[in-house]
């Protein structure tokens, strides 16, 4: 058992290697996939990102798909997140393979945003 207060999972704050792994359903309950990695904003300290792994067999052809982290709501019945997103809608959404992301590119976090009609987190969660 790990004595780490950090590393706990009671109460409303994780650690973010604990949110790794974590499972993604949609609101019919379909699984979706899983939180590969979280993107946090170095500078405001916002989480930007829940990077979502979703397709491929065995790590094989897998892809990433950056879901803005304002889409992810815990559920603590399922021990996973829930997303407003249908599989076709995961599946035509930009999507990278690992070396692909370009977090520091505004216009790349735009088009994702964009993509999901999410406020971004850099506007302080107002529509552009």
């Amino acid at each position: 058992m790990d004595k780490n207060p950090a590393k706990s999972t009671k109460g409303k704050n994780i650690a973010a290697d604990r949110v790794e792994g974590t499972e993604v359903y949609n609101t019919a309950g379909e699984h979706l996939g899983e939180v590969e990695d979280v993107i946090i904003d170095k500078v405001s300290g916002k989480v930007a990102y829940a990077v979502m792994s979703f397709g491929g067999f065995l790590g094989i052809g897998e892809k990433y798909h950056p879901v803005p982290w304002s889409m992810l709501t815990y559920d603590t019945n399922k021990g996973g997140f829930v997303v407003p997103l249908d599989k076709r809608q995961l599946e035509g959404a930009p999507a990278y393979g690992a070396n692909e992301m370009k977090f520091s590119d505004r216009n790349w976090n735009k088009s994702v945003y964009d993509y999901y009609k999410a406020p971004p987190y850099w506007t302080g969660g107002t529509p552009v």
